[in-house]
């Protein structure tokens, strides 16, 4: 290995990056709480929702991304998260943790303490199998496409193989298991 490369190696180890850390379930605000004690840099995105029970109704906020919390430190430092009640590892591919787009993570915390709302989505990409679940077309399976800004739904009659495209709103469509196996 090259200095410059065992010096970028280095630099990378030591310079705050921002993580993804995955928790426990329903762990997310104690593990803010005790990333906080020790000092530790961290954003945990909530959103407000209203949560109705038979004798009453009460207004939360949960997080955004459940199941996860995002740490502002050098991977040298790695332990200092670790070692906290409810985390159970930082994400990345086997045991290298991969550090986030520093500008996506403060975009994001600019965003929501602008007030923008937000709210959980399923995860979506382009080619991915949609169900439509509400409007006229409720029920119907297709491929997410994006064209410009819009997402369509391309849905098919197989039986005579001809397809339609049409416009649909994110929070309409819900994410299908992919037929992988299938002819």
């Amino acid at each position: 290995m090259s200095i410059v490369e065992t010096r970028q190696l280095s630099d990378a180890h030591f310079a705050p990056r921002w993580y993804a850390v995955y928790t426990c379930a329903n762990h997310e605000k104690r593990v803010a709480e005790q990333l906080r004690a020790r000092a530790v840099e961290h954003f945990l995105p909530l959103y407000a929702t209203v949560h109705r029970w038979k004798d009453r109704r009460m207004q939360l906020q949960l997080p955004l991304f459940p199941g996860y919390i995002f740490v502002r430190l050098p991977l040298a430092e790695r332990l200092r998260v670790l070692e906290v009640a409810g985390v159970a590892r930082l994400v990345g591919f086997g045991d290298q943790a991969i550090a986030l787009p520093d500008r996506e993570i403060e975009i994001l915390r600019g965003a929501l303490g602008g007030g923008l709302i937000a709210e959980p989505h399923p995860y979506l990409t382009v080619g991915s199998r949609v169900r439509i679940r509400s409007g006229p077309l409720a029920g119907l399976e297709g491929i997410l496409l994006r064209k410009k800004a819009d997402f369509h739904v391309v849905l098919s009659v197989d039986l005579i193989l001809r397809s339609i495209a049409v416009e649909a709103d994110a929070a309409d469509l819900l994410p299908l298991p992919s037929r992988r196996g299938t002819a």
